[in-house]
């Protein structure tokens, strides 16, 4: 994979935001609500699938390397937190959004909004799995799988699902902003 200069700084970019996204957080049981969403959404909406899916990459890689970028640390024993499957989500889920945003963004606002529902459910999905692997039997706490939904998803789909509205109503805008600037790149703004 060739990366231009622009898309190297572009990836890096999202990644340390979302690192940042990490350190803004609100503490709650289990799963920590923090801003990583939103900035895994920008990174699909607006570089597609390749370089969105490319910076969570590198922001798992840094963070499993032992940079203390993930919400509660990082170090390749992080793997063993109830909500890792959340950041391998994230990069999933980043490339889901900039597949489904790349078909849709025509359509705007609601094309937007669509690709974030998808990326979220794909995040949900991996980071409940997840959760509940680890509490049952890596922790040993008893966890059933409702718990894990609730816990996991349920409690944090308000903050999300503003986070998406959010993200899709700027992320076209500065979509758009970034296209009359540069119409040469249309695959990278």
């Amino acid at each position: 994979m060739r990366l231009s200069v622009k898309e190297m700084v572009l990836v890096s970019m999202f990644a340390a935001l979302t690192a940042v996204g990490a350190f803004i957080k609100i503490p709650i049981p289990y799963v920590p609500f923090t801003l990583q969403f939103l900035f895994v959404l920008f990174a699909g909406l607006l570089l597609g699938k390749r370089l969105a899916f490319l910076s969570q990459v590198i922001y798992l890689a840094l963070g499993l390397a032992g940079l203390p970028i993930f919400a509660q640390g990082g170090g390749p024993a992080y793997v063993l937190q109830p909500t890792f499957g959340y950041l391998v989500g994230f990069a999933l889920g980043a490339y889901v959004i900039g597949a489904v945003v790349e078909k849709v963004r025509e359509k705007g606002v609601p094309g937007y909004f669509l690709a974030s529902m998808a990326g979220l459910v794909v995040v949900y999905v991996l980071g409940v799995i997840h959760l509940y692997i680890i509490l049952n039997y890596v922790v040993q706490k008893p966890f059933t799988l409702a718990q894990a939904v609730w816990f996991g998803a349920i409690v944090c789909a308000p903050g999300d699902l503003f986070l998406s509205l959010v993200a899709s109503l700027v992320g076209g805008r500065v979509y758009k902003a970034l296209q009359s600037v540069n119409p040469v790149h249309r695959e990278v703004f």
